[in-house]
């Protein structure tokens, strides 16, 4: 597989600016891959294809509102300071991304919140990454909640708002981590989660922490030579012990997104079930791939020439993805983060 062979051309007018309201009111794509059928109905009624004895993973990772709005020391400059990840809890210290980045060197500080916070760049990382340290008294991540804005992905062209942080957050989402939403869970409400209780299915997380990665562009016609950004994840104990007991049940394991796809298929045993984990991933999948522990996968419409849609043309077989891309544009379904989704099953 090349680069190439995950192009496809987009109406701009396809990409969702805002969710389906309800949640589970989006169309669901349902792709058979034994018959190569393709079907539409809406996300409410995936409930369908479950049957008791059936698990469903989820991850629990949660976005925080990873986008500060400063001002710089002595010129005033409006500074975006975009937080990517905690590398040291006790003294503060985080890897962003800064915009404008010419304005921000070493020794720059940069005030936040009418100067109650402010952090110090000490590093520079690339052209556009900083490593910065806090001056935070109390609870970071309770401060960047009130002050911060959720990182809507830069295809949504509009600012966020506070209905975002509802909005851009899964129901089950508890682990505060994830600078991007993993959107196939964006459709679940707790009502369809219960009627998928009361049936009989178990419903189990892991936890990924999406980062930005999953948007960076793939620059090489041979994907061989792609590496993934690497990303935190874990698989609890009890995770594995209902995963395995449905696979050796010969139950279906439902696997909601492509980031809690590649946390189980991070951690495989050599006899094919599921091991209890926690670790950083970098994993790559793109087709040919065998998946050991997925059986069904819901997703989302993903970008061209995206990690993500390589992974579902992985599971689905690259032709057939293409051959239900070209419908959906064709019939409408809204695309990306806050669009539609897809059974691939």
């Amino acid at each position: 597989m090349k680069l190439s062979d995950f192009r496809y051309p987009l109406p701009r007018n396809l990409i969702a600016k805002f969710p389906a309201n309800p949640r589970d009111n989006a169309r669901l794509m349902v792709v058979n891959r034994a018959d190569e059928s393709i079907a539409g109905m809406r996300f409410s009624e995936i409930g369908k294809f479950f049957k008791k004895g059936d698990c469903l993973v989820v991850n629990e990772t949660k976005v925080f509102p990873a986008r500060l709005f400063g001002r710089k020391e002595k010129t005033n400059a409006r500074i975006e300071v975009f937080l990517l990840r905690e590398l040291n809890k006790e003294e503060n210290i985080w890897d962003v991304i800064v915009d404008p980045a010419r304005k921000v060197r070493i020794g720059n500080k940069i005030f936040f919140d009418e100067g109650k916070l402010w952090c110090e760049v000490i590093d520079n990382t690339t052209s556009r990454g900083r490593t910065v340290r806090f001056n935070v008294q109390g609870d970071f991540f309770k401060i960047i909640d009130r002050i911060g804005k959720m990182p809507l992905p830069y295809y949504i062209k509009r600012e966020p708002t506070d209905r975002d942080k509802e909005s851009y957050q899964t129901v089950f989402a508890r682990a505060v981590g994830a600078v991007a939403a993993p959107t196939a869970g964006l459709h679940f409400t707790k009502r369809l989660l219960a009627s998928l209780k009361r049936k009989g299915v178990k419903i189990v997380p892991v936890v990924l922490h999406v980062g930005l990665g999953s948007f960076r562009a793939v620059e090489v016609e041979d994907l061989t030579k792609h590496k993934m950004d690497s990303e935190y994840y874990e698989i609890p104990e009890a995770t594995e012990l209902v995963v395995n007991k449905t696979i050796d049940t010969r139950g279906s394991v439902f696997v909601c997104g492509t980031s809690t796809c590649r946390a189980l298929e991070s951690s495989v045993t050599t006899d094919g079930h599921l091991k209890s984990n926690r670790g950083w991933t970098d994993k790559f999948i793109f087709p040919p791939y065998d998946f050991k522990i997925t059986d069904r996968l819901i997703t989302n419409f993903h970008m061209p020439e995206s990690t993500l849609l390589m992974l579902a043309a992985a599971y689905a077989g690259r032709d057939l993805l293409m051959k239900s891309y070209k419908k959906a544009i064709k019939e409408g379904y809204r695309f990306y983060s806050y669009g539609d989704a897809m059974l691939l099953q």
